[in-house]
């Protein structure tokens, strides 16, 4: 039960991802065969160019985007919320600093991560990626062999289902209906390429996906029926 769980046991994260390449055209030949028969069904299904299919969806695909932050949260004993962000443009460097802290601080029994939607994107996301850099898997994310209620996850997502899998509900639309006050951003998740190749800001990139993480903390503690945090300076 929520109840249970010391939160001092939880990191918080949230991910941002891009495409590995902007544009389909600049991807080599054989990724673009291959993306393209990855995603026939898709362009199908909804009438629309591979250009179009790979605009949309090679960032959220791990073998064909890649990680640009990490943020991380824990909650301090004073009820607090601190931050740690691990970004820019060398994603294996990401990766290995983010395993540091697993390994350093998360490597526990009683350890746990975190995330909303984690379970089908945040966590495989980042163990997919992390074995096409030759990097080991931290023990909280290796799950092969294990039963259920050994897995080290919690997804805000999950607990807001209540059994009803086919159900999806965003972090901003929750953290809206619980009443969780959100600043106004001027970037969302589909706009993190353009930021990233375009704008090439991503100090905007790592505030959007610290809000977001700070927006799953407040969930859980939702969850608990207990007091909002404040994100500690």
């Amino acid at each position: 039960m929520l109840s249970k769980i010391d939160p001092a046991n939880i990191l918080f994260i949230d991910i941002e991802t891009v495409p590995q390449v902007w544009g389909f055209e600049n991807l080599p030949g054989v990724a673009k065969d291959l993306f393209d028969q990855k995603t026939h069904w898709k362009q199908n299904l909804h009438e629309k160019s591979v250009e179009e299919i790979y605009n949309e969806t090679a960032g959220i695909l791990a073998e064909f985007g890649k990680i640009v932050c990490i943020s991380c949260g824990i909650i301090t004993p004073e009820a607090q919320f601190r931050v740690k962000s691990f970004y820019g443009e060398d994603e294996r460097k990401i990766l290995s600093d983010f395993c540091d802290l697993l390994h350093t601080h998360f490597s526990k029994n009683k350890s746990l991560l975190c995330a909303h939607n984690g379970k089908e994107f945040d966590f495989p996301f980042i163990a997919r990626r992390l074995i096409i850099h030759g990097i080991s898997l931290p023990r909280i994310l290796q799950i092969q062999g294990k039963k259920p209620w050994e897995i080290q996850h919690l997804d805000t997502l999950e607990l807001w289902k209540f059994g009803d899998y086919k159900h999806y509900t965003s972090v901003h639309l929750l953290a809206h209906v619980l009443n969780i006050p959100s600043p106004k951003d001027d970037i969302c998740g589909a706009n993190v390429a353009q930021v990233y190749y375009q704008e090439k800001n991503i100090n905007r990139i790592k505030r959007y996906c610290e809000k977001d993480v700070l927006a799953v903390a407040q969930i859980f503690r939702r969850f608990r029926n207990e007091e909002l945090l404040n994100l500690e300076e």
